[in-house]
């Protein structure tokens, strides 16, 4: 029996009828469920935020939609330049808020680069550094490697032990949970809800911080896979290098794809193999589709469930010993 056709045309969207779908539960969920005047996104100039903002102003206009940029010593210089670009597009005015001198003040990076120089000893504050996944496409368990960069452009490697890894890792999310905070602020003071910008390749695999980039009270793109968000940020004509870019993470000192960072492959590759194991398609048809052997389709299956799996507790409410019957969350 041969294997069903898998093409990217699986991911079709009828963009004007989404972003209308998407305006009015918004406005419903908003407005009826949490009684909140309007929105907060913090907009980092990649396309989900992007195109939040756009769905956002779409439903409630400009006037109820607050937009802040918020980045760090480590950012990329792109990101506010795009993110004010966006903006204006849309007709808000951003605010913009430098998040370096609480990152310091906790600590996030020297509590980060001590973490490192348990690998690196030499490794100061003018290097450059990135985490990379590895393993799990290869038929192994996933691992880290720590790649960093001397000022003199030289780069080094090493598979990063779980002691450094932790405090790393625990280091740069500090970065998602400071913006957070910093949402919440305005939220709190204008009676507005907060706006989580994850796809849904993010949100099934748990690329986000818990607490951090994955809080929210209203996720408008996480039932759309990533290329369907890059046909909405077509749709609404968002800038070139929104459209074409390629997604990253815009966390650590070195470009960092999310690829690179996370993900068993690109994105584009990505979404047909979570559509495949979403609709029970056979790995044959992943392989026949984006061109690798079955072998490898049979490994990035794999993964999908391994990180399904190993992240599911970030998806979680607080988990009560026994129930308050009298509450009934939303």
């Amino acid at each position: 029996m041969e294997a069903p056709v898998l093409s990217p045309s699986v991911l079709d969207l009828d963009s004007a009828a989404e972003v209308d779908f998407i305006g009015a539960r918004m406005r419903e969920i908003v407005g009826r469920d949490l009684k909140r005047r309007g929105v907060v996104v913090a907009l980092s100039g990649g396309v989900d935020s992007s195109v939040c903002v756009g769905l956002a102003v779409r439903a409630f206009g400009p006037e109820k939609v607050f937009v802040v940029l918020l980045p760090e010593r480590e950012s990329s210089s792109a990101s506010v330049t795009l993110g004010r670009r966006v903006a204006a597009q849309f007709g808000v005015v951003p605010v913009l808020q430098e998040i370096s001198p609480a990152l310091e003040g906790l600590d996030c990076y020297r509590q980060r680069d001590e973490a490192i120089r348990e690998v690196f000893p030499a490794y100061g504050a003018d290097w450059k550094s990135k985490l990379v996944i590895a393993g799990g496409v290869q038929g192994g368990l996933n691992f880290f490697k720590l790649v960093v960069q001397a000022p003199d452009g030289t780069t080094q490697e090493a598979r990063l032990p779980p002691k450094p890894y932790l405090q790393i890792v625990a280091a740069q999310n500090y970065k998602q949970r400071i913006r957070k905070t910093i949402e919440y602020y305005h939220a709190d003071r204008l009676n507005f809800a907060v706006v989580g910008t994850p796809n849904r390749l993010e949100y099934d695999q748990g690329f986000f911080v818990k607490n951090g980039d994955g809080s929210a009270d209203i996720k408008p793109i996480a039932h759309l896979y990533k290329t369907q968000v890059y046909a909405l940020a077509r749709f609404f004509d968002l800038p070139q290098e929104i459209c074409e870019g390629r997604p990253t993470t815009d966390t650590y000192s070195l470009a960092q794809s999310q690829d690179e960072f996370y993900f068993a492959l690109p994105y584009e590759k990505m979404d047909l193999a979570l559509w495949a194991v979403n609709h029970d398609l056979p790995a044959e048809a992943l392989a026949a589709a984006i061109g690798v052997p079955v072998e490898q389709a049979k490994l990035v299956f794999h993964d999908i469930q391994s990180k399904r799996a190993t992240t599911r507790a970030l998806h979680s409410r607080p988990l009560l010993v026994r129930p308050v019957s009298e509450i009934k969350p939303l």
